[in-house]
């Protein structure tokens, strides 16, 4: 397209669960649903159209081994982004990334600066390792550094016990919840197990990745304070291979992660039949591809939503939760075209017809 050409799209344009248009324009690189008098130079699509997904656990600028260079960190955005994921909650990364902020080409991202851990509790060269003392003082750098989300270690392996344990006491965690907001942040918790849930909830965290410890007796009160999950199911189903390499040494670690991957599509399901809200996150890039977020909606899909709500948990109401505008007039035209109606089946995520950022067609 040339800079002055008008882009317009007729079909279903999915604005919101509820609304749905016949056609848009993109004016300047923003959305419009009025066609633009005295348009001459006018593309024409046709399709159903979605907001930009979002991938709201994502890792641009880490691998399995910790932070990688530029050019790495670019295939891994570019990767998101032709597969229709335009905004990208970056839960955690050892890498500086603010040089994609100037790409009108990829993604935008909103991060959760760098993982805080307990000392030799995570995997290695990913997070700030420190003690209970220390975490408050580094939430509050952290959510100075970040755009608006701190992420916390909640659980992990202790070798002495040969299983799941949470990682931070009662104190530190409301010390430290605390501190992020005052400085205006969220905070959210990777965790597997059962044990750090309560503390954590006392503490007024605001969102829990994984969450595959959410017990009966928890839901409830996850409930009432709007804290949200994101599952990470794609991630979820690697629980048996790791249980299997680790079994040796931890067998009750073994054990438990197997358990908790054996219920992980009743545990979601009954977290958000219970009113929970649940997101869309894939946990790429750390042994997982990128890429990977129309995986993760079908899986939402097979825990129990309808695929207008896992939908929402990719589009419409993750961008709410975090945020940032979906197709409203005036707004980036940040969406996705499909050839089919992602609401009869969710799989038509896989297969983008058009990506649209900031008003150019990108891929």
């Amino acid at each position: 397209m040339s800079d002055g050409a008008v882009l317009h799209v007729r079909g279903r344009v999915l604005v919101g669960p509820e609304d749905v248009r016949d056609e848009l324009w993109v004016v300047d690189g923003r959305v419009s649903f009025t066609c633009p008098p005295g348009a001459e130079d006018v593309r024409t699509v046709t399709g159903w159209v979605l907001p930009g997904l979002v991938d709201a656990h994502c890792h641009v600028g880490l691998d399995a081994h910790g932070a990688v260079d530029a050019e790495t960190s670019e295939k891994q955005a570019v990767t998101d982004r032709d597969a229709g994921t335009l905004l990208i909650r970056d839960a955690g990364s050892a890498a500086d990334t603010r040089w994609i902020d100037e790409r009108e080409d990829l993604p935008r991202i909103i991060r959760a600066g760098r993982h805080i851990a307990r000392t030799r509790r995570y995997i290695r060269n990913y997070a700030h390792e420190i003690e209970p003392g220390d975490l408050a003082a580094y939430v509050r750098a952290e959510a100075r550094r970040g755009d608006g989300w701190v992420k916390l270690v909640g659980d992990w392996i202790d070798r002495e016990r040969g299983d799941l344990a949470a990682c931070w006491p009662g104190d530190a965690l409301a010390e430290a919840i605390a501190a992020a907001h005052e400085e205006g942040a969220r905070v959210t918790a990777h965790c597997f197990a059962a044990e750090s849930l309560p503390d954590l909830l006392a503490a007024g965290i605001d969102c829990v990745e994984h969450a595959t410890g959410l017990t009966e007796e928890l839901i409830p009160a996850f409930a009432e304070r709007g804290v949200a999950i994101v599952p990470t199911l794609v991630n979820i189903a690697t629980f048996p291979g790791l249980a299997a390499g680790g079994e040796a040494r931890f067998p009750a670690w073994a054990a438990h992660m197997r358990r908790l991957h054996e219920r992980r599509y009743a545990t979601v399901g009954a977290a958000h039949d219970a009113g929970i809200p649940v997101f869309v996150g894939t946990d790429a890039g750390g042994s997982l591809a990128h890429g990977l977020v129309a995986d993760e909606v079908a899986e939402l899909v097979k825990a129990g939503l309808s695929p207008a709500e896992a939908l929402s948990a990719a589009t419409w109401g993750a961008r709410e939760w975090l945020g940032r505008p979906g197709l409203e007039e005036g707004a980036s035209a940040d969406f996705v075209v499909y050839g089919e109606d992602p609401r009869a089946d969710v799989r038509v995520l896989a297969d983008p017809r058009l990506v649209v950022l900031r008003g150019r067609p990108v891929g």
